[in-house]
């Protein structure tokens, strides 16, 4: 498929959702959020220039007090979600990275995913809400309950979720296209109609049933490796979506309340 059929496969499904009054909701999660970098940066302004909602998925051990001010400077459609504790991989040699596993025990586990909340909270304040994102999207089955016993209000990952509650009080929502191809020496952009194909597919796929269509479409990206095509699609993708009166916006409180899709 050529990028001018994707986009217009785009435009037609947006035309779809608008024929039958529904919105069509998206939201927006970056991760491996740390540092004030000049990336972070203009991930920000990106955000700021659109009005677009941006979570910022934070690693409590990596968060400076230069992220605290960018964040506080840029308004409050910017939230703070938590990226595990310190990004750390603790999987065996040759499999998939993994750091809220099964390779340590529980307790310690939890007890840094507890104090990753306390960082965060102490940093950004009310910017904070208590989603939890899995470093590298993997998180152990064993963990869900406790997240819910923490008061964790919700949970995100990567693809269609198969569940809306994994555990009761406990709410995934979780993200359906990264920019970013990872696959390689480098990280690069995945490319502008696959990209756009793979926004028009979920939303396709939310409104006819055959994805949960109370799930928001979530965009994922990583400011830290983008290459100047990721950056050029974003601006791209945020011009076109605002053309389109179906198009939805959600910021994180209201991603992660029941009900927000519909």
């Amino acid at each position: 498929m050529s990028e001018a059929e994707a986009w217009a496969r785009l435009d037609a499904e947006l035309a779809a959702w608008n024929a039958t009054g529904r919105a069509a909701t998206l939201w927006w999660r970056d991760d491996d959020v740390g540092e004030a970098t000049p990336a972070l940066l203009r991930l920000l302004g990106l955000a700021g220039r659109h009005g677009a909602p941006l979570a910022l998925a934070t690693v409590p051990a990596w968060a400076t007090r230069a992220l605290g001010a960018a964040i506080a400077a840029a308004g409050d459609r910017v939230s703070v979600l938590q990226h595990g504790y310190a990004h750390e991989n603790y999987a065996p040699a040759g499999q998939k990275k993994f750091e809220l596993g099964p390779e340590r025990p529980a307790p310690i586990v939890v007890a840094e995913i507890a104090e990753g909340w306390q960082l965060l909270e102490a940093r950004f304040g009310a910017r904070f809400w208590p989603a939890m994102v899995p470093p590298w999207n993997r998180m152990a089955p064993y963990l869900a309950p406790f997240l819910a016993e923490l008061r964790y209000r919700g949970l995100s990952q990567f693809g269609p979720r198969t569940r809306r509650h994994p555990v009761r009080g406990l709410l995934q929502v979780n993200t359906h296209v990264d920019i970013v191809h990872w696959k390689g020496a480098t990280p690069r952009f995945a490319g502008a109609a696959k990209l756009t194909d793979e926004v028009a597919g979920h939303l396709r796929a939310r409104r006819t049933g055959a994805a949960d269509p109370e799930e928001p479409t979530g965009l994922l990206t990583h400011h830290a490796v983008h290459d100047e095509a990721c950056w050029s699609f974003l601006e791209e993708l945020f011009q076109r979506l605002a053309r389109h009166a179906a198009v939805r916006w959600l910021a994180a409180p209201a991603v992660f309340s029941d009900g927000a899709a519909s």
